[in-house]
């Protein structure tokens, strides 16, 4: 059978591949974030572990019940993370990024030089009644909407209801890995120059959104021309509607009073700017580390705004009384759209997430719209997928705000869907991640 690329160094030994991955796996499991579990990890074995983990994130749901069937009892955290990275490696044939015997040879060696050494021989005999049984197994498992479609039950539940007619759609959308998309800084130069830049060095690329490159393979950044001078951005095709939709009909040669409620790591602050180069931006967010990115990110790009660390639900602590022209609201939520770039969000969340994170977006609506002059702006945005977090939320806000009128805007978009909305109509999306947007406008009188 055809393998794809391997995704980790040939002077790695996969076992220690492996035990890393089950690791991060692990953290994951027990309600931790991928990313410091990944920091965790030495830089040489990094980009390999990451590999194995974003595959295995994609596919464990099938990976769970497939354990689930062979074993009647759920193992130790670290021998049950071991053994369902392995099974999430290598349940299909298509994909898999080894061989199947190879990948278990390589799992009980990992077994066996780490702390489930004790259970090398239960993790071996498991992996090998899978091989034996293998199809027989798949198909029990194929029972299981969780095994089919690798997200939690409450999240294809919640889907179903509310896209009845393309639930499978999103859902498949989520186990793919979403495409690297540029934004270029055209203060610096034209979106076309770039892109015959990226040509220039046989880097193949499609225009998307207003200022958009989608490139037919990631890269590192580093191999980019001009990222380092702040040519070009990496951010979401989906994402890069935002500043154009808050500023869309403003006058941006005016020095617009703009705030970014809640900015880091900060790459619409900057779209904001690369587009109303005069406006007074003041960008908040709660995390002062986080902060510090929004600073890094504007630096590279020669752009400068206000970076406060503050809580926007709290603007008696914060704000000098100044109504703003224009307000971007991207909110916390459930991550529920960009699950093609992080894998571990559907399995981190819980179905009570979804309700609470609605309540503090309701908070931050009413706290901040008293903020926007009359005639201004709010451009409220989630990358949620989650009627309660987009369309559900704004029905409230407007029925509790009589001041509010919503404009055209794309409402819910979702992930991989492409353009051809008619609130955006020049702006071919291509492939994206999951949002929600909706410009408010605020009453004169």
């Amino acid at each position: 059978m055809t393998k794809t690329a391997q995704p980790s160094s040939k002077s790695i030994p996969l076992w220690q591949q492996l035990q890393g991955a089950a690791s991060v796996l692990q953290a994951v499991r027990q309600g931790g974030s991928a990313t410091p579990a990944l920091n965790a990890v030495s830089p040489a074995l990094r980009p390999g572990v990451q590999a194995l983990v974003f595959h295995a994130l994609r596919h464990l749901g099938r990976a769970e019940v497939l354990r689930n069937l062979l074993a009647t009892r759920t193992p130790p955290p670290k021998v049950d993370a071991l053994l369902c990275l392995a099974l999430a490696l290598g349940w299909t044939e298509t994909d898999a990024p080894y061989d199947a015997h190879t990948l278990v040879n390589q799992t009980v060696e990992a077994a066996s030089r780490g702390p489930a050494k004790a259970q090398a021989n239960f993790i071996n005999a498991c992996l090998r009644r899978f091989l034996r049984e293998r199809e027989t197994l798949i198909a029990a498992s194929d029972r299981d909407p969780v095994a089919l479609w690798n997200h939690p039950r409450w999240w294809i539940k919640r889907m179903r209801e509310e896209q009845p007619n393309r639930w499978q759609e999103v859902l498949a959308a989520n186990n793919s890995q979403g495409p690297m998309t540029l934004r270029v800084n055209e203060q610096k130069l034209p979106l076309a120059q770039y892109q015959q830049a990226l040509k220039a060095i046989n880097i193949e690329a499609k225009q998307v959104a207003a200022t958009g490159l989608q490139l037919a393979q990631a890269q590192p950044v580093q191999m980019l021309p001009g990222f380092a001078q702040g040519q070009a951005s990496v951010q979401d095709a989906a994402a890069q509607l935002a500043a154009p939709l808050l500023l869309a009909g403003l006058d941006v040669r005016q020095p617009l009073r703009i705030l970014d409620a809640c900015a880091a790591p900060g790459g619409k602050t900057a779209h904001l700017l690369e587009i109303a180069p005069n406006a007074q931006v003041l960008a908040l967010d709660v995390d002062a580390t986080r902060c510090e990115r929004i600073h890094q990110n504007l630096q590279r790009l020669d752009l400068h705004a206000e970076v406060l660390a503050a809580d926007a639900g709290k603007p008696e602590v914060w704000w000098d009384g100044t109504p703003f022209d224009a307000i971007l609201l991207d909110a916390p939520c459930t991550a529920s759209g960009i699950v093609r770039r992080h894998p571990d969000v559907r399995w981190l969340r819980r179905e009570s997430d979804v309700a609470q994170l609605a309540q503090i977006q309701a908070t931050l609506l009413d706290q901040l719209w008293p903020l926007l002059k009359p005639g201004g702006r709010m451009l409220y945005c989630t990358c949620s997928v989650f009627h309660a977090e987009g369309q559900e939320q704004m029905e409230t806000f407007l029925a509790r705000h009589t001041n509010a009128a919503i404009r055209p805007s794309p409402g819910h978009l979702m992930p991989q869907n492409g353009g051809g909305n008619p609130a955006v109509p020049d702006n071919p999306l291509g492939e994206h991640d999951g949002f929600f947007y909706a410009l408010l406008e605020k009453a004169m009188v």
